[in-house]
């Protein structure tokens, strides 16, 4: 039976990173799950997963895997400071019915596809839950050599249907680079989003609310040693304290000094410690 006690469910596929020291943890779920620990929430992870995950970083995280024969697998390849990405296997997709029935209950959602194994309906399966959606694996597809590449979606043909979707999200967070810097697209979410936050690397974050317009926040100037994953931390603090608050302005911040702290170390290391924590908790004490 599943730990009833979960606070903070993140939905969505691990991933095995490869690099040159060898396979890492990656994935959604395993940096925003670790995240909400470190600010004092049991989270449980759905996922599906093959026997070669690396699993070690998760331990003592509630984790449900859906049986995979393989791993949803990365690789990154660089050419004169430009990244190419390749998807290298993809476990088997998630639903409803992959969510044990304790964990329906957790006070906070995180769905977090990577590589499209989830559709957009999720959304509706969870009541009385604050709902968080990063939807970046929706903005990915690839080739038949695994090359990924950036797709703009919904189509148009499909916004009628899924926009109703994204409304039961109580808050949204995806990169500029998901959208191809594209912000006429933002604009197109922002309007349907109650609220939306648009991460944009150094230089900080947008926040959009239904009906109230646009805000930049500045991001915390660090010495970036590995970037991966500070998206997803960003997440993570961002709907907690969206979550205690209901302030998303107070949760940008918040978000935005834990998110820098977790570049200056390299991969899941980066997930936020105590003391960070509590020093953006402090610079997000805003009105």
């Amino acid at each position: 039976m599943a730990d009833a006690n979960v606070h903070y469910l993140a939905i969505g596929h691990i991933a095995r990173d490869l690099t040159p020291e060898g396979p890492k943890l990656g994935g959604t779920v395993s940096f925003s799950a670790l995240t909400a620990r470190a600010m004092g929430y049991t989270p449980g992870i759905v996922t599906a997963c093959g026997p070669e995950a690396p699993l070690s970083a998760l331990a003592g995280v509630p984790l449900h895997a859906k049986d995979s024969a393989v791993c949803t697998t990365f690789e990154n390849t660089y050419n004169q400071g430009t990244r190419t990405q390749y998807l290298r296997g993809r476990a088997a997709l998630l639903a409803i019915d992959d969510v044990p029935t304790e964990w329906l209950r957790a006070p906070i959602v995180h769905i977090a596809p990577l590589d499209s194994e989830l559709e957009p309906e999720i959304l509706s399966a969870f009541d009385g839950a604050f709902i968080g959606l990063t939807p970046q694996g929706w903005f990915r597809e690839w080739d038949e050599s695994g090359r990924v590449r950036a797709r703009r979606w919904p189509s148009d043909a499909d916004w009628e249907r899924t926009a109703p979707l994204f409304a039961r999200a109580d808050a949204i967070v995806f990169s500029i680079e998901d959208v191809g810097g594209d912000w006429q697209l933002v604009e197109r979410w922002a309007r349907v989003a109650r609220v939306l936050a648009v991460t944009r690397g150094r230089e900080g974050c947008t926040i959009f609310r239904r009906g109230l317009g646009a805000r930049d926040f500045a991001a915390v100037p660090q010495a970036e040693v590995d970037p991966t994953g500070a998206g997803d931390v960003f997440a993570a603090a961002f709907f907690v304290h969206c979550y205690e608050t209901m302030d998303p302005h107070a949760a940008a911040v918040v978000a935005n000094h834990i998110a820098g702290a977790s570049v200056t170390r390299a991969g899941i290391a980066g997930v936020p410690t105590a003391e960070e924590i509590g020093l953006a908790r402090l610079k997000g004490g805003i009105g």
